[in-house]
């Protein structure tokens, strides 16, 4: 008994000391207590237009309806949100201390943050009124703020209030401008395996929403649906059923005709990144130019619908950046309406030779020029013998003639010779983030990685060596006119050193001119570039770029199936040049960058550049320039390797 009274005693001082420790908590933050009268005026969603570089507007979403009720709401949609984000909402006042405790020892037991422990109430104190800082202030804010709302509001309001204001993804405040955006429909009609996507979206708005990865999406919104089982608010064997059950998106809310869409989505997906949580209408001013985005969509279904039936290509894909990497046109696929799946960022495919242009900018910073020599004969390296791709050899050969000709046996040998570290090394210095092979194979290209990303990483070779980080957005305002987020440059530093760049220039144009990319010739113009062909013809690029812009072209079959002998020298290659054809007309001629006027400065290569870019997107990374070698100990090399 004595004990237990000791114990008891122990209870009764810890709860009088947390209560003396709220009471004094309330005193400090209530002075800035807001006022919750006016949480209800508010009938409206935020609108987001996203506008075109010249001012025409892609996209409005938002603006309009007014706040949807929870009891307006098919059941299973509040009850797929507090399945998934918050169980005990309506057993605990504002802070959930059981909940709270348990992710505590679920987080210590993995090591790191896989469970969070705040409530509805805590979400929506955020949202309201507080900043996404992380600091201890913040959280002592929320939760009094949270207690504050739970005194001042029913539960449902509370509920009502969160599902109006939380994001959604592709720029959608609240479930009803979310419903829309995604399935055309109000969130009053939303099935239940819609509801599951909608509540999927919560953990993570822009990487669950299905115009980003529909596959994902769907992937989530089979989680809630077991969420929903174990809550109690479903069966199985319904569970089951909505998992199989048909979900289709809604077209997109892009304005301009084609397929802008593709861009818009890019777009909408990044918007909090800049702004945080919206309260009013706000306006996206984009880097989209609309005569470019035309020209790009015009040559890729141009040459689909002449070619595709019978060279069995079925897809295409045309990205396009000016030389600050903001991009001037993006085209994902040849129907934004028959298929939202992006091939210019979401697919990752095989780029063939297209990779070689790494492989030989690795080279040069390992002391190889253009005129060194390099042995073109059969190749054993552990058993793997590479082959040309007309299995022909032709014997020494200089480095610019075997980029030109992307001559695979050459390419091995400079890898051999540079090693796979330094390429990956280069790669990443270029923003390459995709997993690449750590061996000799890297040299062919078997590495998978999306065309947004491969076509960025020959920027600097555009502009003279500098590292940029490719952008869509200029500047966000709210409807009112004040800026909420405008960029202020792009530049990252010298990634790549002058006198390499005029080299890599050289040897790209020589491709152009001479080599596998002489349908890309443009006339009175002087372009670069590189073709790539995948194994079994499964993949076709080409990217390119003049003094003015970027740009990269792939083409082949979702499904991976071979394409009847395309290669990146034909299709891509002829749509790269049709459409650089029309948006280069009118642009005063301008030479590639030769390198002898750039000012070499130490290659940006600093811990500070990969955190950089990390926050921001994780395009690019940092990686250390390679030391030089002997050309003429490279030959030698060369010509005794079997």
């Amino acid at each position: 008994m004595r004990i237990l009274r000791r114990l008891l005693k122990a209870c009764a001082a810890l709860f009088l000391l947390l209560g003396l420790a709220w009471a004094v908590l309330f005193l400090v933050f209530a002075p800035d207590l807001p006022d919750t009268t006016d949480l209800f005026r508010n009938t409206k969603a935020p609108e987001v237009i996203i506008l075109a570089r010249d001012g025409r507007a892609l996209s409005r979403t938002g603006g309009a309806g007014g706040i949807v009720a929870v009891e307006e709401l098919p059941p299973h949609l509040p009850q797929a949100v507090l399945a998934t984000e918050d169980r005990r909402f309506y057993r605990h006042f504002g802070m959930d201390v059981i909940g709270f405790a348990r992710a505590v020892v679920t987080n210590f037991r993995a090591g790191r943050v896989v469970q969070g422990g705040s409530t509805i109430t805590q979400q929506l104190a955020k949202n309201l009124w507080l900043t996404p800082e992380r600091t201890i202030t913040r959280k002592l804010k929320e939760l009094m703020l949270a207690v504050w709302l739970e005194a001042r509001l029913e539960k449902r309001e509370i509920l009502t209030l969160y599902l109006n204001r939380v994001y959604l993804g592709a720029g959608s405040y609240g479930v009803e401008a979310a419903s829309q955006r995604y399935f055309g429909k109000s969130a009053r009609r939303v099935t239940l395996s819609e509801a599951a996507l909608l509540a999927g979206l919560l953990k993570a708005p822009s990487r669950y929403a299905p115009t980003n990865d529909f596959g994902l999406a769907r992937r989530r919104a089979g989680e809630v649906l077991e969420n929903m089982v174990e809550a109690g608010y479903l069966t199985q064997a319904k569970a089951n059923a909505a998992k199989r059950a048909p979900l289709r998106l809604a077209k997109s809310t892009a304005l301009a005709s084609g397929g802008s869409g593709y861009f818009v989505d890019w777009i909408e997906t990044q918007i909090p990144l800049f702004v945080g949580r919206v309260d009013d209408g706000i306006i996206v001013e984009t880097t989209l130019d609309l005569n470019a985005q035309s020209a790009a969509e015009r040559a890729l279904a141009r040459a689909l619908d002449r070619h595709g039936k019978a060279r069995r290509v079925s897809q295409g894909a045309v990205i396009a950046f000016a030389t600050d990497g903001s991009v001037r046109a993006m085209t994902g696929g040849r129907s934004y309406k028959a298929s939202q799946f992006n091939r210019t960022l979401q697919a990752r495919r095989q780029p063939g030779s297209a990779f070689k242009t790494i492989v030989y900018l690795a080279g040069l910073e390992q002391g190889l020029r253009p005129d060194s020599r390099i042995k073109d004969a059969p190749i054993n390296v552990d058993g793997w013998r590479p082959k040309n791709f007309n299995g022909k050899y032709i014997g020494p050969v200089t480095l610019e003639k075997a980029l030109a000709e992307s001559i695979n046996t050459a390419a091995v040998r400079v890898a051999k010779q540079v090693g796979p570290e330094n390429i990956i090394a280069t790669a990443r210095r270029l923003g390459i983030t995709a997993r690449l092979a750590p061996d000799l194979s890297l040299a062919l290209g078997v590495s998978e990685i999306s065309l947004f990303e491969l076509s960025a990483a020959y920027l600097p070779f555009a502009n003279g060596g500098t590292g940029v980080f490719p952008f869509g957005i200029q500047r966000i305002r709210t409807t009112g006119g004040e800026v909420l987020y405008e960029r202020s440059g792009t530049s990252l530093g010298r990634v790549v050193e002058g006198r390499h760049v005029g080299e890599m220039n050289r040897m790209l144009a020589t491709a152009v001119s001479e080599g596998t990319g002489r349908k890309a010739h443009l006339k009175g113009r002087e372009a670069a570039g590189k073709t790539g062909t995948s194994q079994d013809y499964r993949d076709g690029w080409f990217i390119g770029y003049t003094a003015d812009l970027v740009a990269g072209v792939w083409v082949g079959n979702d499904n991976n199936s071979p394409t009847k002998r395309v290669t990146g020298g034909q299709l891509p290659a002829e749509i790269w040049r049709d459409f650089m054809t029309k948006t280069s007309a009118g642009l005063a001629v301008r030479a590639l960058p030769d390198g002898r006027s750039a000012k070499d400065t130490a290659v940006a290569a600093g811990p500070g550049l990969r955190n950089l870019l990390n926050e921001i997107s994780g395009f690019f990374s940092k990686a250390g320039a390679s030391k030089g070698s002997d050309p003429v100990d490279f030959y030698k090399e060369n010509q005794d390797l079997n």
